[in-house]
């Protein structure tokens, strides 16, 4: 099981849930990543339109993406909602999910090698590696790209950098991933097609220090499509949102217009 700092979820955190028991006005879930807790998703929270019966959103036993409403720190209990995540918040934390399952499963392998419980691997590797990298599996990668200095840089020990390190080459793959979307840049001044240039080229020098690969090429005037490609799919939506808002924010201040929708 994915292991968590914290005892309890907070307000607004997205959560991993096995649906227990359905009833009519509402479900019982336990929380995968915090199994001391109980969690309940009322009927009002199932769906944003009318809910003619809940086990068209809700099934026994299927694993589920909900959000926090409302926590009950002394009963450890919280309330959740269904219709309250968006697709684009139940993918990422889909992925989150398997990447920490991923991470965990590498972590008991190195406790394993060097005579250790799972417990001292978070401790003395896992937690460093999460503050360090912003998730662990992150810190598996980097050690697979670039062996075991950034595991030292970041704090790890010596003994367990050299087996995480051994660990993510031989078992972690670096595969590529790619994000995409329409962006359009509308300018009606006379000189509206320099001004355009202009928010495209500050959008791709924003990109300076990430290490990705991007192309814009015309997807029929005033569209332009961008394809980000990068190492993981946390750096190519860091890298998409800051490219986004420089050619968003460059076309405003020249007085054009502009909008994007992701593909």
């Amino acid at each position: 099981m994915v292991r968590k700092r914290r005892t309890i979820p907070e307000i607004g955190e997205l959560v991993i849930a096995t649906v227990k028991v359905v009833f009519d006005k509402g479900a019982y879930v336990t929380l995968d990543e915090y199994p001391t807790v109980d969690g309940y998703v009322p009927i009002g929270e199932v769906s944003s339109s009318w809910v003619h019966n809940i086990r068209d959103f809700l099934k026994e036993g299927r694993k589920t993406v909900l959000k926090v409403i409302r926590v009950d720190q002394a009963k450890k209990h919280v309330d959740l909602s269904l219709r309250r995540v968006n697709e684009k918040e139940r993918r990422e934390k889909l992925l989150e999910w398997k990447r920490a399952q991923r991470a965990e499963k590498l972590l008991e392998l190195a406790a394993k090698r060097l005579g250790k419980t799972l417990d001292d691997a978070y401790i003395s590797a896992g937690w460093i590696m999460e503050d360090a990298f912003g998730e662990i599996f992150t810190g598996f990668e980097e050690a697979a790209a670039k062996g075991v200095k950034p595991l030292l840089k970041a704090g790890v020990p010596e003994e367990w950098a050299e087996v995480i390190a051994a660990l993510a080459e031989s078992y972690v793959e670096l595969p590529e991933v790619k994000v995409s979307g329409i962006l359009q840049l509308v300018s009606t001044a006379p000189d509206g097609i320099l001004r355009i240039k202009k928010a495209l080229i500050e959008a791709l020098n924003s990109l300076r220090g990430f290490e990705v690969s991007c192309k814009i090429y015309s997807a029929g005037a005033p569209k332009y499509r961008i394809d980000i490609v990068a190492k993981n799919y946390h750096i190519a939506e860091a890298a998409l949102n800051r490219l986004i808002k420089k050619a968003l924010d460059t076309i405003s201040s020249l007085n054009g217009t502009g909008s994007f929708t992701r593909l």
